[in-house]
């Protein structure tokens, strides 16, 4: 009896289990590598999304520049379409669009004024850009309606 006792709490080794923690450890360390990847590739398309927002953002901020330029000027406000303006401030605007949207130099931006006086003026900007690495080029328009008399 106290031989079976003895033989009891040996480890049972069974040949054809050798290697079966070596197999999952391996498999464990796949699972853990796709999940660090598919970490990696949320990390850079946070990084893409938040760079177009920023020149989205830009392309906004420089509209809304064009436009409170229209308003304090509305006696000249024809002087504002572009191209072909002769508003003095179109040209610092250009330079500034080119400054803060990449590739806007290939596709220039659009400032076009419709309407007259008395029924007011519609005021449409579209800013266009083009991404470093990217083939595709984005664009931003800004409509605003402009009352000549307050």
């Amino acid at each position: 009896m106290l031989n079976r006792f003895k033989t009891m709490n040996k480890p049972v080794v069974v040949k054809d289990q050798r290697g079966s923690v070596l197999l999952e450890g391996l498999i464990s360390i796949l699972i853990f590598s796709m999940g660090i990847l598919a970490i990696v590739g949320l990390q850079a398309s946070a990084i893409k999304t938040v760079a177009d927002s920023q020149y989205r953002l830009e392309a906004s901020y420089l509209a809304n520049q064009v436009i409170s330029n229209m308003w304090t000027n509305v006696s000249a406000i024809n002087t504002f379409s572009y191209p072909g303006g002769s508003a003095e401030f179109l040209t610092d605007w250009i330079n500034e669009v080119e400054a803060k949207l990449p590739g806007s130099d290939t596709n220039e931006p659009t400032v076009v004024v419709s309407g007259d006086a008395t029924d007011g003026y519609t005021a449409t900007i579209t800013l266009f850009w083009k991404a470093p690495g990217e083939t595709n080029s984005h664009n931003y328009t800004a409509v605003a309606y402009i009352n000549a008399n307050p």
